[in-house]
């Protein structure tokens, strides 16, 4: 007779993530080089997992760092990542290589957020783009997500808000999904809740659109980035400008702050808004 091992929660847990990422069990245990038979008996309690097997199966289930941690609290071991706060002096070179990145980026707006969207860093080329942003949403602590979407951020200024809006807030969701964070899900209702600005109603009911100097320009241009990804199309000092944007993240990350930090870059996405933003960004120090 088999003696079913008290449930300690990290079989359900680690099912849902296997079943969120559908893999079966038998390709799990191809990856953790287990077998189907070992990956069941974990998942109903049958067998308590090792320290080491609850840590590949979190690594080929991609499952975020700090819900690694969690993983083996629950299996009865100690959290095997530390989550060292960004001012610790522990933290400094990180802060300076960051600093020296999103400076070198310049003149194109590029920040660093960390797993809520809260603003670590950010440049010249952001503070551009804040300009006229009320000073109420400019008061630390910053939020991206914020600053976005509020009615009184950058929203009313985004020309083709809509698509942008819904990018970003399918782009919150998929996140919601991987890192199952209360604080993510409050600030997704919060945003999503916020008001269409009145220039978001006029592209719906198909209202003029204010074009930039040069039109035919960065139509163009614009019409180049929509084929590849979809820009953010921001009015600014009377043009509109393009931009494309990309996330990176740490490869390999042994620190929760660190895994959880994104650095996001705006591209230009058409020559005019380069040469715009070459104009109008001061040089760094």
């Amino acid at each position: 007779m088999t003696t079913v091992l008290p449930d300690t929660g990290v079989g359900p847990l680690l099912r849902d993530w296997r079943e969120q990422r559908r893999i079966s069990q038998l390709e799990l245990a191809l990856r953790a080089d287990s077998s189907a038979r070992h990956i069941s008996f974990i998942e109903t309690g049958r067998s308590r997992p090792s320290e080491d097997m609850v840590l590949r199966l979190a690594e080929q289930l991609d499952i975020p760092v700090r819900e690694r941690n969690a993983l083996l609290v629950i299996a009865g071991y100690a959290p095997r990542y530390p989550q060292t706060p960004l001012d610790d002096p522990a933290m400094a070179s990180l802060r300076e290589s960051l600093d020296r990145l999103l400076a070198a980026y310049e003149p194109y707006p590029a920040l660093v957020v960390d797993g809520t969207y809260g603003v670590v860093a950010a440049n010249r080329g952001v503070a551009l783009l804040l300009e006229g942003v009320p000073e109420k949403l400019l008061t630390p602590p910053l939020n991206a997500m914020r600053l976005t979407f509020h009615p009184e951020g950058i929203a009313p200024r985004i020309v083709n808000l809509p698509e942008w809006r819904a990018d970003l807030l399918a782009q919150m969701d998929r996140q919601i999904a991987l890192v199952r964070s209360p604080e993510l899900r409050a600030l997704y209702d919060e945003v999503a809740a916020y008001p269409a600005p009145a220039r978001a109603d006029a592209e719906r009911t198909g209202g003029a659109v204010p074009v930039a100097d040069g039109a035919d320009g960065a139509g163009r241009g614009r019409d180049r980035a929509a084929a590849f990804a979809l820009p953010m199309l921001l009015e600014h000092g009377g043009r509109v400008l393009s931009f494309v944007s990309s996330i990176a993240t740490f490869n390999t990350p042994m620190d929760v702050t660190v895994a959880e930090l994104a650095i996001e870059t705006f591209l230009p996405a058409d020559r005019e808004t380069a040469a715009y933003l070459h104009a109008h960004v001061s040089p760094g120090a």
